[in-house]
This record gives C-alpha cells, sequence and structure tokens, in this order.
C-alpha cells in the first residue's frame, strides 16, 4: 500500500533554508555549530569532513583544508544567522551562502521552524 497525502489538506510547509560556511579550525566550526542552535539561531548544524578549497584572496590562488558547516534554519531568520557568523567567524569575508529547501518531510521542515522559536531566551 502506498500513502499518499492529498496536498488540498496540507499545511503549508515553513520555508526553510540551508546555510553554509567555511573554517580553517574543526573545533571553530563545532563553537560555530554549537553556538547557532544554542541560541536557536538554526535548528542543527552539521559540521563536515575536510574539504581542499582552491581560491583567489588578494591576487594569490591558495590551496587550503577547511570544514564545512551547514545550518538548517527557517528563512525569517536568516539575517540573525549571518549576523552572528559574520561577527563570531575569524575570516576577513567568510563563505555564507544560503540554499532554500524546495522539499522536505512536513514534521522534519516544522521541527525547524519549533527549534528556532523562542529565540528571545538567550541560554
Amino acid at each position: 500500500m502506498t500513502w499518499t497525502a492529498d496536498p488540498a489538506n496540507a499545511a503549508p510547509a515553513p520555508e526553510v533554508l540551508a546555510v553554509t560556511t567555511t573554517t580553517d579550525d574543526p573545533e571553530r566550526a563545532a563553537e560555530l555549530a554549537g553556538r547557532a542552535v544554542e541560541l536557536r539561531l538554526a535548528a542543527c548544524a552539521q559540521v563536515g569532513s575536510p574539504i581542499t578549497s582552491f581560491y583567489r584572496w588578494q591576487g594569490e590562488t591558495h590551496r587550503d583544508q577547511e570544514w564545512p558547516v551547514v545550518f538548517k534554519t527557517p528563512a525569517a531568520r536568516y539575517r540573525e544567522l549571518e549576523t552572528y557568523l559574520r561577527e563570531a567567524h575569524t575570516y576577513d569575508e567568510p563563505q555564507i551562502t544560503a540554499v532554500s529547501v524546495t522539499r522536505g518531510s512536513p514534521g522534519y521542515l516544522e521541527w525547524v521552524a519549533t527549534e528556532t522559536a523562542g529565540h528571545d531566551e538567550e541560554p
């Protein structure tokens, strides 16, 4: 048996973003991730395995090891998360990019919204 939701009866899902940054230190990546969740700027944050980044900066080509961090947050909280990342990051111009989560399980998307609500309380 296949279960299919009736879109006519479905509640609209909150708009969720996957926001990514990178940093050159795994402990720093964990700090950025953990604090964003504590502040309810993101429902969750995932620190990935190291990657090798190639980029140009100040007229030179660089090759460095970095750790990606992906934050799940409602679109309405993006500016606050971006401000936090800019202030807490050690890079002069950190990568802060966001992509819209166009599909997701309704329960998960609602969980992201719930876990980032009540953000007036600082832990």
